[in-house]
């Protein structure tokens, strides 16, 4: 071969490497509107089984106690197991969990369509439970995977898809559920079907991509940017951030309704539409987070998010319906922004680790939900909704603890 033939070649074989680190580099928006799609319908398949919570009660004769153990058990296995298969999958990859996970979720539909006994009915809740314990930190790193760089566009596309599945799920429950019984959680297993092909392509692409990286010669996990004491007291402060934010949410996603037919006589239909209203700023809120994060920081975003949206929380018990609406819509939109960055922030701090992070932050979301609900409920028993209000207000206070992050990278302008 001549110099000049080996020049060429050698030129082509650069050239071929150079284009697959950019395809390897390129925001795969046909990955990323899967992964938020299929994570619309893996959490609004989630909300099916509280709403068979008054046909159970009456088939097998629940207690009240019985009835939140049924919610304890799935809280159980999509909370705590969430971080464990994070870790576990960061250790060693496994992108075709993704389709396994949601095959757990359609055995528990189908479980929970058939389920006579008491102890049926806690194994179906168990199964969806682990399906979203897999699905949620594997397709949060597949979704990182797609961003090209733009991790909190990519974070937000695929987090605004469950805000999405969650605002539709009680209205499913509403409209097939509650009229036609438990036997039609079956409809349900054709999305269950649905989610497992979209997630089936994810998960191809995702193992070729990761083929591509490596035969670009992708480089390793870069180290931490903070010391391993510092690493550590960041996300306690992150965990604690999430707290203020889950809770108060809880709040108004629990008890909104209710808030605005005592304090002001409305109509349950029209609570309802009000409360569309606020998930439906919490939807844009989250998709906002993503982008400005990636254009001025994460920390940035969480400061704005958190401690910015206290003078409307701190506002609201003192509004009239009208200002309680508007003011709402502030609130969904200011504080759902945080939680993309957040996990950002920690998959950032944290590198390679991204599955674990992913995993303990949805993880603490669900388990904090819950834990709220529950707590706030008990507030709400003993004094009053417009109390809890008041004193919820203060939560977002908490993000002053903003100031002790560190800033992990320069301001984009």
């Amino acid at each position: 071969m001549t110099a000049a033939a080996e020049n060429t070649a050698r030129l082509g074989v650069e050239d071929a490497s150079s284009r697959s680190a950019a395809a390897a580099r390129a925001t795969a928006f046909g990955v990323l509107f899967a992964a938020s799609g299929s994570h619309m319908l893996n959490d609004m398949m989630q909300s099916l089984a509280p709403a068979l919570y008054p046909v159970f009660r009456e088939q097998l004769s629940l207690s009240f106690f019985q009835t939140g153990i049924i919610t304890f058990t799935f809280q159980l296995t999509a909370s705590l197991l969430q971080p464990f298969i994070g870790i576990a999958l960061d250790r060693r990859p496994a992108p075709f969990a993704l389709p396994a996970a949601m095959g757990f979720s359609l055995i528990g539909l189908a479980a929970l369509a058939y389920a006579g006994t008491y102890p049926a009915l806690l194994a179906s809740v168990a199964l969806i439970g682990i399906g979203s314990a897999v699905f949620h930190p594997e397709a949060s790193r597949a979704a990182r995977a797609a961003s090209g760089g733009r991790y909190g566009l990519a974070q937000s596309l695929f987090q605004v898809g469950g805000n999405f599945g969650q605002s539709l799920g009680p209205l499913m429950a509403a409209f097939i559920v509650v009229p036609f019984g438990q036997r039609s959680v079956l409809a349900f297993t054709l999305l269950a079907f649905v989610a497992i092909v979209l997630l089936t392509h994810i998960a191809r692409w995702h193992a070729a991509h990761r083929a591509q990286r490596k035969a670009a010669g992708a480089a390793a996990a870069r180290p931490s940017p903070a010391s391993p004491a510092v690493v550590r007291r960041t996300m306690a402060i992150l965990v604690v951030l999430v707290f203020s934010k889950v809770f108060y949410l809880a709040s108004l996603q629990s008890y909104y309704t209710f808030y605005l037919i005592q304090t002001f006589g409305v109509s349950v239909q029209t609570s309802q539409v009000l409360l569309f209203v606020f998930l439906a700023a919490v939807a844009a809120g989250t998709y906002a987070g993503g982008p400005i994060g990636d254009r001025y920081g994460r920390k940035f975003v969480i400061w704005l998010s958190i401690l910015g949206v206290l003078p409307f929380t701190l506002l609201l018990p003192h509004l009239g319906l009208v200002g309680t609406a508007i003011d709402s819509v502030c609130i969904g939109l200011v504080l759902s922004s945080a939680f993309s960055a957040i996990v950002v922030y920690g998959q950032e701090l944290t590198p390679g680790n991204v599955g674990a992070v992913a995993g303990l932050f949805f993880g603490l979301s669900f388990g904090l939900g819950g834990v709220g609900a529950a707590a706030l409920g008990f507030l709400a028993d003993k004094t009053s909704l417009s109390f809890v209000y008041q004193v919820c207000a203060f939560l977002p206070a908490i993000g002053l603890l903003t100031y002790f992050l560190p800033d992990l990278h320069a301001r984009r302008l």
